[in-house]
C-alpha cells in the first residue's frame, strides 16, 4: 500500500504542560543546572575553564541533550514497578497484520448494520510503539450500551472460534467498565474520524507491555497510549484469528476496562483472553498481578500535520 508524506504525530490525552507546571520545572531545572555549574568550577582551573569555553556551541548542545534525556527518563512512573516480570512470549507465526481494508471487510461480515470507514488513515506512518492499523467500531454504532456491546462481540467470536466464557452472566454495568482513560481517548478518536462507524486505531496487540501486570503497564503508557478493553480485543481477533491461536503465544489481558467480581464500588480485576486446547478462554484475573504470559494491547492517539 503506498504512504504519503503527511506528518504524524502523538495527540496526548492529558493536554499539554499548564502554565503553573511550566514555572516550576522551569524553577527546578535552573536550581539544577546552578548546582552542577558550582560543582563543576570548583573542580576546574583556568586552563580547563577556557577549554570548555572554547567548546562553546557544542557544549550548549551536549548540556541541552543530556538535559532533555535525563526528564524524559523520569517521566515513567515508578508506581507498581515490582508488579513486571521478564518475559518471552511473543505472536504465533502464522500471526499477521490484515490490511484495514480487509479488517472492514471482515467486521462488515460479522456486523452488517456497520457503516462507513476512513481507511486511507492506515496511509499514514505509524506512531511509536504502535505495531499496525487495526479497523475497531465504534460500539455505539451497534448496542446502546458498553456492556451489551461486549456480549454481542463475545457472541460472534463464539460462532467463529472454539470459545469459553467463564464469566457469562456477569458482564453487566455491576461487573464491567470501560477505563476512564479509555472512554476519553475512544471520544477524541470519535471526533476525529466523525460520522464513520469504523474507527481506524494504532495499535499493539500486547508486546510493549508483556509481563506487567495490567496497573503497572496503565501507569508506563506514553501520553497518547491507552489500554484497550474486551469490545476492541474482540473486534481485533475477529480479525487477526491467528493471534490467539497456539498455548504457547503471548496471552491478553484488556486492560483498557475494569472488572468487579462481585459487582460493587471494587474494580480490581482485568478481563483476559487466554488460549489452550479447548480453544480461546475469556475470564478475569488480578489487575496487580504480573505473569510472563500475559500482554495488555493499547492504542495510540495522533494528530496530523
Amino acid at each position: 500500500m503506498a504512504t504519503t508524506t503527511a506528518t504524524i504525530t502523538p495527540l496526548h490525552l492529558s493536554g499539554n504542560t499548564t502554565a503553573s507546571q511550566n514555572a516550576v520545572l522551569q524553577e527546578y531545572l535552573g536550581e539544577a543546572v546552578q548546582t552542577a555549574y558550582l560543582a563543576a568550577v570548583e573542580q576546574m582551573d583556568r586552563q580547563s575553564a577556557q577549554t570548555v569555553l572554547d567548546m562553546g556551541r557544542k557544549l550548549k548542545a551536549e548540556v541541552a541533550a543530556s538535559v532533555v534525556e535525563i526528564i524524559h527518563r523520569h517521566t515513567a512512573s515508578d508506581k507498581f514497578k515490582d508488579e513486571q516480570v521478564g518475559s518471552n512470549r511473543t505472536y504465533p507465526p502464522t500471526y499477521r497484520e490484515r490490511p484495514v481494508e480487509a479488517q472492514v471487510t471482515e467486521l462488515k461480515k460479522c456486523f452488517p448494520t456497520l457503516g462507513s470507514c476512513l481507511e486511507k488513515l492506515a496511509r499514514r506512518p505509524l506512531l511509536e510503539g504502535a505495531e499496525a492499523w487495526f479497523a475497531i467500531p465504534r460500539w455505539q454504532a451497534l448496542a446502546s450500551n458498553y456492556n451489551d456491546a461486549v456480549e454481542m462481540a463475545l457472541e460472534i467470536l463464539a460462532t467463529r472460534r472454539k470459545f469459553q466464557n467463564r464469566i457469562i452472566g456477569r458482564l453487566g454495568t455491576a461487573y464491567l467498565r470501560q477505563s476512564e482513560r479509555s472512554m476519553l481517548a475512544e471520544k477524541i478518536l470519535a471526533d476525529q474520524q466523525q460520522g464513520q462507524d469504523i474507527l481506524v486505531l494504532a495499535a499493539q496487540f500486547g508486546m510493549l507491555h508483556r509481563g506487567c501486570s495490567a496497573r503497572r503497564a496503565r501507569v508506563v503508557m506514553a501520553g497518547n497510549e491507552f489500554g484497550l478493553g474486551v469490545f476492541a480485543v474482540a473486534c481485533m481477533l475477529l480479525t487477526h484469528p491467528e493471534r490467539l491461536s497456539t498455548e504457547d503465544t503471548l496471552m491478553i489481558d484488556c486492560g483498557g476496562d475494569e472488572y468487579s467480581v462481585r459487582g460493587d464500588i471494587t474494580f480490581d480485576r482485568v478481563p483476559l483472553f487466554d488460549y489452550d486446547i479447548a480453544g480461546i478462554e475469556f475470564s478475569i484475573f488480578y489487575e496487580d498481578r504480573s505473569r510472563n504470559l500475559w500482554g495488555t494491547p493499547s492504542g495510540f492517539l495522533y494528530k496530523f500535520g
